[in-house]
Formats: structure tokens, sequence, C-alpha cells
């Protein structure tokens, strides 16, 4: 579907009936989908064209074409998450693409707000807080506060749920209505409540899928938490209640079913499969729900979902649009909702589509990580870097490093089958290998990195090697000799029959990427079954004596080893080559297959846990 989508629009992204680009929030969603579908495959092209569309509207001095902070219209935020993946990306020039999330940022700033402080939908819609604005302030608000430090605001984005749900939601089914005027001034508004008169499913869905990704940046510690699952453990199973039960989908009128002129419609179906099932997959709510969602995505292929004779696909069935008040006015009552004219491609169907596409796939592959935990090492390898703010912070091999020196991409392969990434910033011993299943040891610092280093003393030796024969699986990435700490990483290795050597192989000068490869032979298919052509620069070769065993050789060369101790296995390589680097399909040609590699590497990782 994000092909289709983008052979549709090819260079921009062109909004319903527009014929001239302009900053929207549909765009926002169309490019969040691609993103996650650059994450899932690793391909570079869908991380280029997400660049090539916001430096149509981006310029040097971060100030935004088309864009008009006046309007203080909050549809106008939802691409500034575009804006922060590429802010924190390795490329040239990104700083004016934190100076327009700064333009954004301000915006909410400055939003004008009803009486307890919630986010007026637009500055000509006072008084009135919409459904739809939670997803597209939140989202962004949650988590440009997370990477530029401003842990006060997470209270505030609590605190706009928490009006929703005071004055939205409905006593009687759960369900939640499109708006509320505070004023009581409009002619759609109760006189009592405020509230709009009826229950539009896309703005529950709206709703839905800001309550699920506002949750992955607010901090786990942080009081509110709790409050957005409840809010969403309330809200899951009213949607269960109200998916028709014959076609897995849900209806325009959520609560009308087959009244007349009600109809299934797609935009809504797939925000509500993508947050029942990532919700569920976070653990916010019960896994029965993931039944659920399975039963409405099979809804959504048979009931929106069309090929087409070029081979593209379609997504049929998205009601163009719902709001309330505004010229010609709009009352919210059931024949409204069932009067806006229905699309065909419409981007706010097919970027939720993508979005639970990409939540069915994760759903199929999950369960080999499920009740596993991956721990990787921050004590031997502590390299530091100034974040964004000026403060110090940990990167190079770390799970949370999105840069082309980071983890971050095998950290979200490993999570999307089910595991838990966590880090180790301690020695290791068996308290804090306690629950740990896989413990990843890359590149240990010489002092050239870092002033003090840890290096690997008898201690640490003696703790692991106890870890791995109890059932541990153990991973071993040294680097070039130049760049490791390796004769104390030796000894180390040495108690599983492994040496890193000195030797430095495939030289790479300049982007002469072929002296980088490496074949995947048939031997090694039993860890890399999906890869043919790997990558990997400057490594180490290794050295093996029993029990370790060498699982690719090349022109004589050890490039990887196993070694099976006691009841655990150490997987060992001369290079920490899965970085985002030569995984996110940004560097080298795309005939390297890195990021399955790593992928192939992750599940074979996991599936050498011992059950305990």
């Amino acid at each position: 579907m994000a092909d289709s989508f983008i052979a549709n629009h090819k260079d921009s992204i062109l909004v319903g009936k527009n014929t001239a680009t302009k900053w929207d929030y549909e765009q926002g969603l169309m490019l969040k989908a691609i993103e996650k579908v650059w994450y899932r495959t690793g391909e570079g092209k869908y991380f280029e064209y997400i660049r090539k569309d916001i430096d149509q509207y981006v310029r040097p001095d971060g100030s935004i074409r088309t864009y008009r902070a006046d309007e203080y219209n909050i549809d106008n935020i939802p691409p500034g998450r575009a804006l922060l993946t590429l802010y924190q990306q390795s490329q040239p020039d990104k700083d004016k693409y934190k100076k327009a999330a700064d333009l954004l940022w301000k915006q909410l700033e400055e939003q004008p707000r009803t009486k307890e402080g919630g986010y007026w939908h637009k500055k000509r819609y006072p008084n009135q807080m919409w459904l739809d604005g939670l997803f597209m302030g939140e989202p962004f608000a949650a988590e440009y506060s997370a990477i530029f430090h401003h842990p006060e605001h997470f209270d505030d984005i609590v605190k706009q749920f928490a009006l929703i749900e005071k004055h939205a939601v409905d006593e009687k089914t759960g369900l939640v209505y499109h708006a509320y005027d505070e004023s009581r001034e409009q002619k759609w508004a109760d006189k009592k409540t405020g509230r709009s008169p009826s229950f539009w499913a896309r703005a529950i869905g709206w709703y839905a899928i800001a309550l699920v990704d506002v949750l992955d940046y607010l901090p786990a510690q942080h009081p509110g938490r709790a409050q957005l699952i409840g809010y969403l453990q309330r809200l899951a199973p009213v949607l269960a209640k109200y998916q028709d039960p014959a076609s897995g989908a849900w209806y325009q009128v959520i609560d009308q079913g087959t009244r007349a002129g009600n109809y299934l419609e797609a935009s809504a179906s797939c925000m509500f499969v993508y947050a029942l099932a990532k919700g569920a997959r976070m653990g916010y709510i019960p896994e029965k729900f993931v039944a659920t969602a399975k039963k409405g995505y099979q809804g959504i292929l048979q009931n929106f979902v069309e090929k087409e004779a070029n081979g593209t696909l379609s997504l049929t069935k998205t009601v163009s649009v719902g709001g309330l008040g505004g010229n010609p006015y709009r009352d919210g009552t059931y024949e409204y909702y069932l009067s806006e004219p229905l699309r065909k491609n419409d981007l706010k169907g097919i970027g939720p589509f993508i979005f639970a596409s990409v939540e069915m796939e994760i759903a199929a592959e999950n369960a080999v990580g499920q009740g596993k935990t991956v721990g990787l090492d921050y004590y031997f390898n502590h390299e530091t870097r100034k974040d964004p703010t000026g403060n110090p912070e940990q990167f190079h091999y770390t799970w949370e490093d999105r840069m082309h020196s980071g983890f971050w991409l095998w950290g979200n392969t490993f999570r999307e089958l089910g595991a838990k990434t966590a880090s180790i910033p301690t020695s290791p011993n068996a308290a804090n290998l306690k629950g740990v299943d896989v413990y990843i040891i890359v590149d240990p610092d010489t002092k050239k990195e870092t002033p003090e280093p840890h290096f690997i003393d008898d201690q640490s030796i003696a703790e692991i090697e106890k870890w791995v024969k109890a059932g541990g699986v153990l991973v071993l990435m040294a680097n070039d000799t130049a760049n490791c700490e390796i004769p104390r990483f030796n000894r180390l290795a040495a108690k599983f029959g492994i040496q890193f050597t000195s030797k430095n192989r495939n030289m790479v000068q300049g982007t002469q990427f072929e002296q980088g490869r490496l074949m995947i032979p048939a031997e090694a298919k039993s860890v890399f079954p999906h890869t043919g052509k790997i990558y990997i620069k400057e490594l180490s070769p290794l050295r093996l004596t029993p029990p370790a065993k060498p699982l690719l050789t090349d022109q004589g060369d050890i490039i990887f080893g196993i070694s099976r101790y006691g009841k655990g296995t150490v997987f060992a390589v001369g290079d920490p080559w899965l970085y985002n680097e030569y995984v996110d399909g940004r560097r080298i040609d795309t005939s390297f297959e890195n990021f399955e590699a790593g992928k192939d590497l992750a599940g074979w990782l996991l599936k050498q846990v011992v059950k305990k």
C-alpha cells in the first residue's frame, strides 16, 4: 500500500481535491505511515520520500511554506512528527528541522484554551475540544517533550485526555462524542453537557491512536501514564462491543449499526485495528483484543481493499470529512455524518491502513520474543556526546541512539519480535543479569574513546561465564583493533573458545561497498535463513577452539563463530555491523541485506534462550 501511495504521489502529497500542495495533517499522517514501513523494511527509499516531501516546505531558516501559526489550527501539527524523525537522523543541515519543529511547539504553547486548559481545535472554533485534536497535537507534543527535555509538559498532555474523558465520554455506552463546546453556544452543542449529538467512528479512531502513540513517549514513572492506560482499557471493550459481528469492520456512526443509510467505514476500522493491536502488544490492554484486531483486519481486506489493473492497491469507502459548525453549517446529527461523500484512496484511510497492516505483521511474528529480555551493555561501552539541550548523553551502539552510530533499528527489530530491550549500565553480576535472556557486549572502550573506561576484569568474566553456563545467550561484537579494547575482551571470549585476531579485513575505500561484501553460504542459513549478501567493513576475523565452531568462513577467515557452553550459547563477530548506518538502507546499496540479517540474527538469538 505504501508503494501504491508513492506511485500515485510521486514527488509530493496532494490532499483531497487540492490542486496545490500545502502543509496538512493528512500529509503528516502519511509520512508517519511511510516511516513505519521504513522501520519495518530497512529500505532507504521510504526515508528519502519523507525527506524530499518535508524539504519542499522547510526552508533553511526553519520557516515552513504555507504554514500559518496565527490560525492556531491544531490540524497543522501532525507533520511535525516527520520533522522530529528527520532531526534525529545523521544528515547535514538538519537543524532546520528542529527550528521548524520549534515553530509548531510555539503554536501549542500559545494555542487558545478552554477555561480548564483544553486546546481549542482552531482559533475559529472557540471553546471547542474535538477528539481529532488529540491525535493532531499530542503525539508530536509528547515526542518533542521527550527529545528536548520538557518533562513539565507531560502533565499538560495528560490533562488534554482527562478533559475529553470528563466531558465527551457517554456514561451509558462508553463511546466518545466527537466534540464538546465549553461555552454551550454552538447550535450542535447540548445545552446541558456541551456535547455534539453523535458518535462518529473516525473521531473515536483519532482518539484511540493518540492514546497508544503518546504512551510511546510518556515516561514510565509519570503518574499520568497509568491514567492514559486506564482510558485505553476503558475504551477497548467498547470498541469490541460495537464491532460489526458479520464483517469485522465498524460503522460510520458507530452505535447505529444497520440503521438506514449507515455504512461500514474504512478509516475508522483501520484506526481501531491499529489501536487494539498495538495496545495489546504493548501490554496496555488484555491479549484477547488481538483477536478483535485480527477479525477487524480481515474485514478491512475483504470490504475495502481493491487491486487495480496496474497491480497497485486501493482503499475504498473512506468518508471524506467530518466536522462541526462552519459554513455551510454542520450540525453533528446522524444525517450530517451520512451526508459527507465517500472517497477512494483518501489519505485518512490509507495512512491508518498502513498503521494497521504493520501491527498485523508484528502480531504474526512476535511470539518468538514474548517474555524475553535483550540486555545491551552500557558499562564497558560508555561513550558520551552532548544531546540537543547541551547535556551529556550516552551514544554509540545504544538502543536509544537513532543516528547512524546507534542500535535503535536493531533494538526495534527485537521489540517487534516480542522481546523487551534493556540497558545494563553497571558491571555484570548475578543481580543485574537476572531476568536478562540475551546479553550483548559491543566494542568495549579504550582510553581514546572514554577518559576512564571500565575494563573487563576477572570478576566480570566469572559472572558472565556463570550466567552463560546456566543458559544465557551472549553476543560478543568486537571492532577493528584500533577502536576496541581487544586484549581484555579476548580474556572473556577465551572462556568460550573464541579469540578476536589483530588482523583487519574488508578495508572499504569510500563508497566501494563491494569491498565489504560477504555472502551467506548454505551452512549459515540455520542462523540467516532470509539473507544472501551482507556488508561488514574493517572487521577482526576470529580464531576458534572447541567448543566454538565457525558459522561463516570467507577466504580462510572465520567471520562468525558460535559456542555452546553449558546450557548457554555465545555468538561472536569482529564488528558491530548491525548499527543504523548499515541497516537503514540509506548508505549502502540495496543489494546488501544487513536489515534482513539483523532480523534473522535477532530471531535466532531469541530461539536459543533456554526455557526456565
